[in-house]
């Protein structure tokens, strides 16, 4: 093209034909991204509510909380505490010949950060106990002092099968789901596991029945071994499994058994991985320090954190709520909490300890058995790990992890087998 030419040519059309590739990239570049959620991630989910096959009906609807950021290519897609919806596809009720209960529950769907909905697909199957086994004992016993009464024992029922708030479950993504980066947040910079654990970690702990019971008043951050040292350590005791023919436990060991079991509590869908007790020498049966643990899947600088609730026990009532024999506590659940930390840090094997706070406080509240207790709903964390002198505090922590001041008892709160398709 001549000079002469370009001469005659505009300046304005000249600067349009010297941006137009500027702009188009500029163009391209501002059409928000694709993001597309790939077929078979997975989702942590809990269970909002427990479910008995007593009061379930096929096509209920269940809610479910996801617990954990699901995340791609560096943006939130779904934040955690987004509601998952699921459904009772299967029931069963206790029936004769000692056989228990039956709940199925199916994922369905789960929201997106922008309102669409992904399906989901995984479903959980509990069975209740059975009572076969203690149904033909008895109808052995039966036949050798009077045979016509064994047949009665064949009206016996299992147990009903109860599917406990918190109960954990796998998700995953039903077929690739696509929405666009526009306004989708990416993950805080400063978020911690631990932070994240605080931030849905059940309150309260619950029975196999589904009734809430003791809070979550203890925090341990070390591994499994770093755990049983520290309360070998310090003389507590851990005891046994807990057996369905208790009366021959205590007809074996009697009441000077520092071992003896604890009932089973609940949480994240299982019972406590741990149970360790410091009884009163004078007497075992009736007075304890004692808590249970579960391990999370959370982690702190790569060391497993452990939650725990701690009960001091003070004596033995009798029938109570359906139970023959239930512990009663002393209701200043703090003052356990505390011993607890005071004892093992005597014995050198705390590196850290700091008060958390519950994002669901607990102020007052019953155990599952009915006894009434109260807190100021501070969580002590207990790091039983050997930590870098460097290093002041978790890398990371959040909001949760503020020392907290002692508060003043305030009025109450308002108070397996997982199978993707």
């Amino acid at each position: 093209m001549s000079s002469a030419f370009l001469r005659k040519i505009p300046a304005y059309v000249l600067l349009t034909m010297f941006l137009m590739p500027w702009v188009s990239a500029q163009e391209r570049s501002a059409i928000p991204a694709t993001l597309t959620i790939p077929d078979g991630t997975p989702i942590k989910l809990r269970l909002a509510e427990s479910v008995s096959s007593a009061h379930a009906r096929v096509g209920d609807r269940l809610d479910f909380i996801v617990v954990r950021d699901v995340s791609v290519e560096g943006f939130n897609v779904i934040p955690a505490g987004t509601i998952a919806h699921g459904s009772i596809t299967g029931v069963k009720g206790k029936r004769l010949l000692g056989m228990g209960g039956k709940v199925i529950l199916k994922l369905d769907s789960v929201e997106l950060i922008n309102g669409e909905r992904a399906g989901l697909r995984a479903h959980l199957e509990v069975r209740g106990r059975s009572r076969t086994k203690l149904m033909a004992a008895a109808m052995i016993a039966t036949g050798f002092i009077f045979l016509p009464a064994a047949p009665v024992f064949l009206l016996t029922r299992g147990h009903d099968s109860t599917v406990v708030e918190s109960t954990e479950i796998t998700a995953q993504i039903d077929g690739a789901a696509s929405l666009l980066s526009a306004g989708v947040p990416r993950p805080p910079e400063n978020s911690s596991e631990l932070g994240e654990m605080m931030d849905y970690l059940p309150p309260r702990v619950f029975s196999g029945e589904g009734r809430k019971g003791d809070m979550l008043n203890l925090v341990f951050v070390g591994q499994q071994e770093d755990l049983q040292q520290a309360f070998e350590r310090a003389g507590w005791v851990k005891t046994d499994k807990w057996k369905p023919l208790f009366v021959w436990h205590l007809l074996r060991h009697r009441t000077s058994d520092a071992q003896l079991p604890m009932a089973r509590f609940y949480l994240f869908g299982r019972v406590q991985d741990y149970s360790y007790a410091l009884p009163d020498p004078g007497a075992i049966m009736s007075r304890r320090h004692h808590l249970r643990i579960w391990k999370t899947d959370y982690t702190v600088d790569g060391m497993p954190i452990w939650a725990a609730a701690a009960t001091h026990d003070v004596a033995i009532e009798i029938a109570k709520r359906g139970r023959l024999i239930n512990h009663r506590i002393d209701p200043a659940v703090d003052a356990e909490r505390d011993f607890v930390g005071t004892d093992l840090t005597n014995t050198l094997s705390v590196s850290r300890e700091e008060y958390l706070h519950s994002a669901a406080p607990v102020f007052q509240a019953e155990t599952a058995s009915g006894e009434p207790y109260h807190s100021d709903s501070r969580i002590l964390l207990l790091d039983l790990h050997e930590s870098n002198p460097a290093k002041a505090g978790v890398s990371g922590q959040s909001s949760a992890l503020v020392r907290a001041t002692p508060q003043p008892i305030a009025a109450p709160a308002e108070s397996f087998q997982i199978v993707p398709f």
